[in-house]
Parts: C-alpha cells; structure tokens; sequence
C-alpha cells in the first residue's frame, strides 16, 4: 500500500476534507493534495507521529512492509437478551487485521443468550462497524430507550422486528411511533463474533 491509498482510505472512513486532515495532522492543504496525488510518498516524524495517533497503529512501518498490530477497542457490554441499560465503559482491546481494521470500529461483550442460533454466545466479543442503517436481516446493535441490544432485524410495514435467533426469547415489535418516542436507534451492525472456550 502506497501513502496516498492509505491517505485517501482514511478521508473516506472518517469523512474528513483535506482541510480537516491537514488541520488534525499539523500540514496545510497543498501537502495533502500533494499526498493524495502521489507525489509525497514520505512523512516528516512529527507527521507519521501524528497520523499513528489518529489511526491507532505505526502508519509509517505499515507503508514500509513492517509487521503492525492492529486494534480496535472493546467499548463495553451489549445484551443479547434485553434490559441492559447502555453503558460505556473501556474493557480493553482485541486484535483485527488491516481489512477488518478498515471495515469496522469497535467491539462490545455479549451478555446473554438470545442469538445463540445465529453463533452469538454469552461472553462472544462482536465486531461493529458504526452505522445507522442496516438492511433486512442484518445482526445489529440497537438502542432502546436506555436499553442496548444485539438482534436480528426485519422491516415490514409499519413495523420494525428485532429479532432473537434463540426460540425461548420472544422478538420485539416496534410501531413507527414507538420507534420514534422510545427512541429505537441504529449504533451498528454486527460483522463477525469472536467466541473463546
């Protein structure tokens, strides 16, 4: 991979203007454009210091063939079940590769069991990738009111399913109102599942 891909990969995941990436990594805007273009294929060590920071792992040693850890956080406890009240709190970090760092954000800790079917064990850490949409069927992370949750998701008219891959838990129904006045919100969908035994 060449600076100006992984320059380019990062404007795009992060949503950033050259302007705002010039500001957050102390050049001006030309530099940017220049790297973008490919004719800076080099940092200064203040700038690979400061892109490290943003990214999370050495930048420069990637861009230079060197064997780089990369790690996204675990964020806290999601419930595969339901009335667990959302709750940050920093559990640490897990390992993912380049490709994965690139498609997800965080992970959260399985409580429950309720999407046992689907591979999710009590104490699985789940890989989120942050959006606030997902198509029908996807494994997402939802917000409730002050609930957080992991299930499965079925749009149908006038009505929004999540859905439990365990037959003993019931699926939640949700009105367009309901929706609206609880909140019932979108924090992500669920990429993969780790699960030690």
């Amino acid at each position: 991979m060449e600076l100006k891909e992984l320059i380019l990969e990062i404007k795009l995941k992060e949503g950033f203007s050259n302007e705002e990436l010039a500001k957050r990594l102390g050049v001006n805007k030309t530099t940017v454009g220049r790297w973008l273009k490919g004719e800076v294929k080099t940092l200064q060590e203040d700038t690979a210091a400061r892109l490290n920071e943003l990214l999370g792992f050495d930048a420069d040693g990637f861009l230079k063939g060197k064997a780089v850890t990369f790690k996204r956080p675990v964020v806290g406890v999601v419930k595969a079940g339901y009335d667990l009240f959302a709750d940050q709190n920093y559990l640490g970090e897990e390992e993912v590769d380049y490709n994965d760092y690139k498609r997800g954000d965080f992970f959260l800790k399985v409580t429950g069991n309720s999407m046992i079917g689907s591979g999710i064990m009590n104490g699985s850490m789940v890989y989120v990738q942050r959006t606030e949409s997902l198509e029908n069927g996807d494994i997402g992370v939802f917000l409730i009111g002050d609930e957080v949750t992991v299930k499965r998701i079925e749009y149908r008219p006038e009505t929004v399913i999540l859905e439990a891959s365990n037959p003993e838990v019931p699926n939640r129904y949700f009105s367009k109102k309901e929706i609206e006045e609880l909140p019932l919100r979108v924090l992500g969908k669920v990429l993969y599942c780790k699960t030690s035994f």
